[in-house]
């Protein structure tokens, strides 16, 4: 049977490819680059002597014989990461697996995680930082913090903290000569990010069309642009939660007063099972706690209750 097998190690890269139809996207979600995941599936490809993908340039589109091909795969790979789950000695509910933004696991959790780990030593505390949406079914995930509006189907999902954007850079910025009045950061370079709220902020701050001028770098992950200010590289439009550690600490500044509320919410994503596990409740509970404990704004129920 083994010498029917196809190449194993293309069998994850063409899952996620077919799922996402998009080999980008499915480098970024197994931490492979785009030209791994096209040789491998290229190699599953030549194995099977038949076309999965029509390329057009850099898109791609599954075949009929691809899709029927990645819902066998996907059934496999689910048997076997349930085999293996079966198979850990590590007892199911003393272990907290956690699913997070890249941005909010770093400048947020990573830096009081141990915190909660001192408090609970009985929990085997597992991390994954990825923008992929959890699969629950698929996934070995308790938990995921997530940005949104909510109202996600077949999980349950509690909002816990509404945040806010302000611009920050560093106090070194131009040599300290950092600017007086909002129209001054036109003259700036301004980081963009995939969730951009210059134009609201601008708006805020009386200038019309500013929004339009940014002309900045556009990154993906908020820490990027968080650590280009804090080298004095330009000014970021910042969310409250990753920032609260820097301003503390003196290596970014606030300018201005001016902040605009985000768009989404932070939320507690998962299922009705593991959303009411001891282990979930305790994280949740933990992380509600930490954010009490600083100057943030919280989900409106969260203020309900501290009053």
């Amino acid at each position: 049977m083994s010498s029917r097998l196809p190449p194993l190690s293309a069998l994850r890269p063409f899952e996620a490819a077919a799922r996402l139809e998009s080999f980008s996207r499915a480098a970024d979600e197994l931490h492979l680059t785009h030209g791994a995941v096209s040789h491998q599936v290229r190699a599953l490809e030549e194995h099977l002597g038949t076309q999965l993908f029509a390329r057009h340039g850099r898109r791609v589109t599954i075949t009929p014989v691809g899709r029927e091909l990645a819902e066998r795969v996907r059934a496999a790979l689910d048997a076997i990461a349930q085999a293996a789950e079966a198979a850990r000695p590590v007892r199911r509910d003393s272990r907290l697996a956690v699913s997070v933004l890249p941005s909010f696991a770093s400048r947020w959790l990573m830096p009081r995680l141990a915190r909660f780990m001192d408090a609970h030593p009985e929990l085997e505390v597992s991390v994954e930082s990825t923008t992929a949406l959890t699969d629950f079914a698929r996934d070995p995930v308790d938990v995921a913090i997530r940005m949104g509006r909510g109202g996600w189907p077949g999980v349950v999902a509690e909002e816990f903290l509404r945040d806010e954007y302000f611009p920050v850079t560093s106090p070194h910025l131009d040599g300290g000569r950092l600017p007086k009045a909002p129209r001054d950061l036109l003259e700036l370079r301004l980081f963009k990010e995939d969730r951009d709220y210059w134009a609201e902020w601008f708006a805020a701050a009386g200038i019309a069309g500013g929004g339009a001028t940014v002309g900045g770098p556009i990154f993906n992950d908020s820490s990027l642009s968080i650590q280009a200010a804090i080298r004095g590289e330009g000014v970021a439009l910042a969310r409250r939660s990753l920032v609260g550690d820097e301003l503390s600490r003196g290596t970014l500044k606030r300018l201005f007063t001016l902040a605009v509320p985000s768009r989404e919410s932070y939320w507690f994503v998962g299922t009705p099972e593991t959303a009411s596990s001891a282990r979930v409740k305790a994280f949740r509970d933990w992380v509600k706690a930490e954010l009490a404990g600083t100057d943030r704004p919280t989900s409106p129920a969260a203020k309900k209750r501290a009053r």
